[in-house]
């Protein structure tokens, strides 16, 4: 493999909620035909989905809820959270196959296989340990922080998160863990879902001070980003983490259609060029970035081609 590992292909892309539905159908193909537009695809090795078993995602999700996820992917009918995340038909092998990528990328980080590696439709951030929320059914950034503990017996973690809604997904199931580093600029939760993120939400107990919430105020552009970004990036650094995850939703950009931030995807590549320098300061490379939100397909497209293009250029 190389350094930097693509892991993507039309069975990821499943993962949808219909043509009517802002994480709708298209998500996956927009990007990768970017991606291979740009010529990235000679650049850095593709490979293939991978199904995760349910023992893998018990590792973050109680087996009541992976029963419920199975019951309701027979038939497609229902909610799976209180109005967000319809069930549809085949969601549990759609979402097993996102966890089970993130996974294989996990593993093959790892093993020293390749450095780097990105999962377009991935970072689903706002699901529960025992309930779905904000389109996101399994939370695979969950499940890869307790497979690198539980697997791979790497505990200090960190979580960079720039999607523009509050990771809380991953924030509540990690708050008292003082092992689990976590950094999330997002859009203010008074103006956005899910509402949580207040700057004064830095863990409890033994991990109060080991998580820093970021809220930034609606219309924020790339140099109000990059401000905030400063205070991001020492925060890891003196964390001194083993493995660095990147949620980088695109819907931070301007122009999506249910946020209200205006980044550019100079914003996307710029934190992924820092994260790559602080994985090779602390975690000999390791570093794993997850798709994440993103409603308008140019914006993810141009966000998550720059993420790629920051990991396999020159440092």
């Amino acid at each position: 493999m190389s350094d930097t590992v693509i892991y993507a292909g039309g069975q990821l892309g499943e993962y949808n909620f219909g043509a009517d539905h802002p994480f709708g159908p298209s998500r996956h193909d927009a990007f990768f035909d970017e991606f291979r537009r740009r010529g990235l695809e000679a650049r850095c090795d593709v490979e293939a989905p991978v199904l995760a078993d349910r023992e893998a995602i018990a590792r973050f999700h109680t087996r009541d809820y992976i029963d419920r996820v199975e019951r309701a992917s027979v038939d497609g009918q229902g909610l799976l959270d209180a109005g967000d995340t319809p069930a549809f038909p085949g969601v549990m092998e759609a979402s097993a196959r996102v966890v089970g990528t993130v996974l294989k990328a996990v593993d093959d980080i790892v093993a020293g296989n390749c450095d780097r590696a990105f999962v377009p439709i991935a970072g689903l951030h706002h699901a529960r340990r025992d309930s779905a929320a904000g389109f996101c059914v399994f939370n695979d950034c969950g499940v890869a922080i307790e497979t690198l503990r539980r697997v791979h017996g790497i505990r200090r973690v960190a979580y960079a998160d720039i999607d523009a809604h509050h990771g809380d997904g991953v924030f509540y199931a990690f708050e008292d863990d003082p092992d689990l580093i976590f950094v999330d600029l997002h859009e203010d939760g008074r103006y956005l879902y899910p509402g949580t993120g207040s700057v004064t939400e830095t863990g409890r107990g033994e991990a109060k001070g080991t998580k820093l919430n970021i809220p930034m105020p609606p219309k924020a552009d790339d140099m109000v980003f990059y401000k905030a970004w400063e205070v991001a990036e020492s925060f890891i650094d003196r964390a001194q983490p083993d493995f660095i995850l990147f949620q980088c939703g695109a819907d931070s950009l301007a122009g999506d259609p249910i946020t209200d931030l205006r980044y550019s995807g100079d914003a996307h590549r710029h934190a992924a060029s820092r994260l790559r320098r602080l994985a090779q300061r602390h975690c000999d490379g390791r570093l794993l970035a997850l798709g994440g939100g993103g409603y308008n397909l140019q914006n993810l497209a141009v966000a998550w081609c720059a993420v790629v293009e920051a990991f396999i250029e020159a440092a």
